[in-house]
């Protein structure tokens, strides 16, 4: 599969990433509706991933977002993948290019709380636990970390 990941504005651009989070978190995953939005969409650096082979459609099959926390730490969260095409890529490709922006903005660390059954992606890609594994909307999660 082919598809190219971007950024986007969230006021502009986030009806996608809106469908796509609402599948994945509140509808496969049980979260709810009410955990899903916050406060942190509007100013977040949001990462899109979208199907190449529809590019008119600009049909989101990935996201994830960065949030800056301070000049030198910053959490990724809201991962998500269509759940067709996980296991493609599609999620590497959005956390390197959410850790690049990082680089950018001279972040020296990030973190992320980790759905426990998809830590091992994380680890791959450098990040460590932090702690104990806790509850977070009803889900099991660890906090991991990495240093850029």
């Amino acid at each position: 599969m082919q598809f190219t990941v971007r950024r986007i504005d969230w006021e502009i651009d986030g009806v996608g990433v809106r469908s796509l989070r609402t599948n994945v978190f509140v509808k496969e995953q049980g979260v709810p509706e009410n955990l899903e939005w916050d406060q942190f969409d509007a100013d977040a650096i949001h990462a899109v991933a979208y199907d190449e082979a529809w590019p008119r459609a600009a049909i989101v099959i990935g996201t994830g977002r960065l949030i800056i926390d301070s000049p030198t730490t910053a959490r990724i969260g809201r991962m998500a993948v269509e759940t067709e095409i996980r296991r493609s890529g599609i999620g590497s490709a959005i956390l390197s290019f959410l850790e690049q922006e990082a680089q950018a903005l001279g972040i020296q660390r990030i973190t992320l709380h980790a759905q426990n059954y998809v830590k091992d992606f994380y680890r791959h890609h450098g990040y460590r636990e932090h702690g104990e594994t806790f509850i977070e909307a009803g889900i099991l999660h660890v906090e991991m970390q990495k240093s850029l």
